[in-house]
């Protein structure tokens, strides 16, 4: 009975977002509130898991997913993104341009969320396009494969940093797998295949990302101010592990490693950095900062409320018949996690409800079984990068900007995020082959 009110609340969740238009925050409170009823929770242990829900998971990932958000509007504004993809354009050259937006994708998308970058970085697809006379499509696609998969794959992006959260995982063991499953399949799913879609849309004039009225920043200070959280974290995870545990210097490694004091050494750099350096006032940069925060709000809220089912799921004791079916499902553990986050992305839309609804059923698992929590987290996102459709914003947005029909979209856009998906289950289970 308790695995048939499970999948009555996944269905339901699905119908409430996709059929009836609800906003995901209520639909994940109104899913929870009737599962922990229907699984005969007391009717104020429901509230106080939805309470613990909520707070637990915000309570690990609010502060980096802000200040993540902060550094990623102030990279894209400041023209750092800017100042990075005309130099690598020049290093590359025509002939491996798309090599070089590519990777112009995968060094900004650490900061930049997928949906803000798009946008803030969708005049330097059209400014290329325009200078080089190519179509927007070849020219575009590799940096929105970075793009998507960096979101989806690594932290401190919302989902991977809420997945990890709920999993223990390790962030900097995630970072690092992370980067071995994404830098073949951005290869592939975006030069590679961008190179059969030359014919594939038109070129448009160019524009600009930046303030013109401002000089961009150098480039070794725009990768510098953009990779500063993970130099930190990377400098302070050696000190670590070769101090001694008792010496002043594993304390303060241990201390500036936190990803949260990381981030917020990387904000106070940046602000002067790409900021106050490149002539743009403090409240200037502050204001840029609160635009930021506007644009992640609701995902906040989802990424909350999405904890209120995990939780109750555990706390009703669901868990354990969620376990069990899990245990005796023949298909591999981390096969079956991208499989489900899959479905689930193809029937919500949504990366990040689809990834953390299945983190919610599957979670309980892990915790009986011996599971690389790292590659689960990598499998799930995997997974919530598939089959982008007409129920997702980012295909709209993709099919807007780039001016394209809906058959050409498909080709392009759904083809790229389902090779993504596909590629990195298969560096997914070739890596648990190898650690």
């Amino acid at each position: 009975m308790a695995l048939i009110i499970l999948a009555l609340c996944i269905v339901t969740l699905i119908l409430l977002i996709t059929a009836f238009k609800t906003n995901p925050f209520i639909a994940f409170l109104l899913v929870s509130v009737s599962a922990g009823l229907l699984l005969k929770m007391p009717p104020q242990a429901v509230i106080a898991s939805i309470n613990k829900g909520i707070g637990d998971t915000l309570g690990s990932v609010t502060i980096i997913i802000v200040l993540g958000a902060m550094l990623g509007k102030l990279v894209a504004l400041s023209g750092a993104a800017e100042s990075i993809a005309n130099r690598l354009k020049n290093i590359f050259g025509p002939q491996y341009l798309t090599y070089a937006m590519a990777l112009t994708g995968f060094v900004v998308g650490i900061p930049l969320y997928y949906n803000v970058g798009f946008i803030l970085l969708a005049p330097i697809i059209f400014s290329v396009s325009y200078s080089s006379r190519l179509p927007v499509v070849y020219v575009g696609l590799p940096m929105l494969a970075a793009l998507s998969v960096m979101h989806g794959f690594i932290p401190p992006h919302p989902s991977p940093m809420t997945l990890i959260g709920i999993f223990h995982a390790s962030i900097i063991k995630t970072f690092i797998y992370g980067l071995i499953v994404a830098i073949p399949a951005i290869i592939l799913a975006g030069p590679v295949f961008a190179s059969r879609l030359k014919k594939v849309g038109t070129i448009y004039p160019a524009t600009s990302v930046s303030d013109n009225s401002k000089p961009l920043p150098g480039v070794l200070n725009s990768l510098l101010s953009s990779l500063l959280p993970v130099i930190i974290i990377i400098i302070a995870s050696v000190v670590t592990s070769l101090a001694d545990k008792n010496s002043t210097s594993f304390q303060l490694a241990h201390f500036i490693g936190d990803p949260v004091v990381a981030m917020l050494i990387t904000i106070i750099v940046s602000t002067y950095t790409l900021g106050i350096r490149t002539q743009r006032s403090l409240k200037e940069v502050m204001a840029c900062y609160t635009d930021s925060v506007k644009d992640i709000a609701m995902i906040l809220l989802i990424i909350g409320s999405a904890g209120t089912l995990k939780q109750i799921f555990v706390d009703s004791k669901l868990s354990d018949e969620i376990t069990a079916l899990v245990v005796r499902c023949s298909l591999e553990p981390l096969a079956l996690a991208w499989l489900v986050t899959a479905v689930l992305r193809t029937c919500l839309g949504s990366s990040t409800v689809a990834g953390l609804t299945a983190a919610g059923v599957l979670f309980p698992a892990t915790q009986h079984t011996a599971i690389n929590p790292e590659l689960m987290v990598l499998s799930i996102g995997a997974g919530s990068l598939f089959g982008s459709h007409v129920n997702d914003t980012g295909f709209w947005l993709y099919k807007e900007y780039f001016k394209l029909s809906v058959r050409e979209t498909f080709f392009s856009w759904t083809m790229m995020e389902s090779l993504v998906s596909f590629l990195g289950l298969t560096g997914v289970l070739i890596l648990n082959q190898l650690v």
